[in-house]
């Protein structure tokens, strides 16, 4: 499939020249800082030299003070306190983060999560009831309940407070809890909107640790928790969760604790340093596939064991939940696939909807994803549920899914989300209605552009300027994610070597050698599913070259290589 060269905006001349001078790098990374609003010695030192020090004051945010009363309130009183969150990665970190650190000092407390295909997402009234049963007077829901007002009204009625930590754009009406910590909310002045849910927990047990002059190191320890949430539920790298990526990544690194220990053992990633893509490609799915498979229970009770042997045990059993879950995710994919293929109708689309009533509740958000890869499309997977059909979508870059979705709001019974992933339910009748609506609204929306995979390019570079000084400087701007993204280059008019060849056991992908033409610097790289492109490349003309740039290291020795992204032959005779 083509795909689209973006390329940013350059920086302002006089800015990168600036930075430049005063930290004596080379222009093109300077470039790279102006690009993500850095502009003076201070910002990049602050950018290169992340400190917990940089960190808000949690007081800031919005109910913040009733947040803490009522937590000191409860331990005061030896209430019964539960810690809620969603069978998500992000619900699970939070609440094997806050359970952990609070179980110090309260005496009387539990976690809950609720059944991803019993309760569904956020509070539930199952959930309300068995704390009632259990005595509990105070719940703290995190990652959920900023849009549970109804259930909120219904546990205060049984005499349960709530202390809401979410991260969700709330509704009109905010639920009546004790407090409901939300930076999203309008009414909320914290500097930081896009901390994940995990997040904002932690910023609620910071401000307890400031009002009661209990040592930040004693909430630090459960970082590597938190950069697993930050990762995984793809928030941005910068502003505070930077910091927080930052310092969590060196937990993870040096002393993860006894679960995600054995999380990375059971994925063979030991002896590494471990990294954001690593989080969302190999931690995030294990923990991830407990909830989707099981019960996000066992998430938790992995997270905050302190029992080498318990927690080897319960690794073993959610790294069986990944195999399944990626066995599921595997066959409902290819049944996906095939049907489109077999059907030039569904294949000449705009958009792509589809319903199954046997496929997985617990994997049809990552097929939908998976198909919007293969066809680059808005795309619907919908499986059968109590009776209705459910699902998953995903969108294109620049393609607003969620007021698509809106559209056709009349054929629903709910749907939430954004611009790029939403949910939905309905009744299996209206899917052939829903299919042509959605359809038509996508025909009538999408552009020419949005159609074609984009790549978005930070800048052009020569070859001949990528040293290990470049890159020792480049690898600085770690960690990357969303909002300060792996910097993506392009050259111009380079020739292969004559060595590249294919590689792989089908030969899919491609070991380069390119030569730069203006001044015949080497350098090597891979190029993965892009072993058709060698007869081009031996052709003998110059082509443009789209790549970030990778440190291999081989028997103890580092190089540096590109990681290439995508060619253009645009010199062809």
């Amino acid at each position: 499939m083509d795909k689209r060269w973006s390329i940013k905006e350059k920086g302002e001349e006089d800015k990168i020249a600036h930075l430049s001078e005063v930290l004596n790098i080379d222009a093109c990374l300077s470039n790279l800082l102006v690009q993500r609003g850095i502009e003076t010695f201070e910002e990049a030192r602050s950018f290169f030299r992340p400190s917990l020090d940089h960190l808000h004051d949690p007081f800031l945010m919005k109910d913040m003070d009733k947040a803490v009363d009522r937590l000191n309130l409860a331990i005061q009183n030896n209430e019964k306190v539960y810690i809620y969150g969603d069978y998500d990665v992000d619900g699970t970190t939070s609440v094997a983060l806050v359970y952990s650190f609070l179980s110090k000092y309260i005496n009387n407390i539990d976690f809950y999560i609720p059944n991803r295909y019993e309760e569904g997402y956020g509070v539930s009234i199952k959930g309300i009831d068995h704390f009632a049963e259990q005595g509990s007077t105070l719940v703290i829901a995190l990652d959920c309940g900023v849009k549970a007002g109804e259930k909120i009204d219904y546990a205060k009625e049984k005499g349960i407070d709530f202390i809401i930590c979410d991260h969700h754009t709330p509704g009109d009406t905010l639920p009546n809890a004790v407090a409901c910590l939300d930076p999203k909310r309008k009414d909320c002045e914290y500097p930081d909107k896009n901390l994940s849910g995990c997040g904002v927990g932690f910023k609620f047990l910071q401000a307890y640790c400031q009002f009661n002059n209990i040592a930040p190191d004693s909430l630090y320890n459960y970082l590597d928790l938190l950069v697993v949430s930050i990762a995984s539920d793809i928030v941005p790298i910068s502003g505070e969760n930077r910091v927080l990526a930052h310092f969590g990544l060196n937990k993870l690194n040096t002393n993860p604790c006894v679960g995600l220990k054995h999380i990375i053992k059971i994925a063979g990633m030991q002896g590494r340093e471990f990294t954001i893509s690593d989080i969302v490609f190999k931690i995030g799915p294990r923990i991830n596939a407990a909830g989707r498979i099981d019960s996000g229970n066992d998430a938790v009770r992995l997270l905050i064991c302190e029992d080498d042997q318990f927690a080897s045990e319960m690794s073993i059993d959610i790294d069986k939940c990944n195999d399944t879950r990626k066995g599921l995710d595997r066959d409902i994919t290819q049944q996906a696939l095939d049907a489109i293929s077999n059907n030039p109708e569904l294949k000449d689309r705009k958009s792509t909807v589809l319903f199954e009533p046997e496929w997985h509740k617990g994997v049809i958000g990552i097929v939908a994803s998976r198909l919007t890869e293969s066809y680059y499309r808005p795309t619907i997977i919908m499986t059968e549920s109590k009776g209705f059909a459910t699902g998953s979508a995903r969108s294109v870059d620049g393609f607003d899914l969620y007021k698509a979705i809106d559209s056709c709001s009349d054929l629903l019974e709910n749907f939430g989300g954004h611009m790029y992933a939403a949910g939905l339910t309905m009744k299996i009748e209206n899917i052939p209605a829903f299919q042509e609506r959605f359809e038509q609204y996508v025909i009538d929306h999408i552009t020419e552009d949005q159609q074609i995979p984009q790549i978005e390019v930070d800048e052009y570079i020569d070859l001949s300027n990528i040293n290990e000084k470049f890159y020792r400087i480049l690898k600085q701007f770690r960690p990357f994610g969303p909002e300060n993204l792996k910097p993506v280059f392009v050259s111009h008019r380079v020739f292969d070597y004559g060595t590249s060849k294919t590689v792989g056991k089908d030969s899919s992908h491609l070991k380069v050698e390119l030569i730069e033409e203006k001044s015949g610097c080497i350098k090597q790289g891979i190029a993965f599913s892009m072993g058709d492109k060698l007869e081009k490349l031996q052709t003998g003309n110059p082509f443009d070259v789209c790549f970030t740039i990778e440190e291999n290291v081989y028997n103890g020795r580092s190089t540096l290589q590109m990681m290439v992204k995508d060619m253009k032959f645009p010199y062809e005779d």
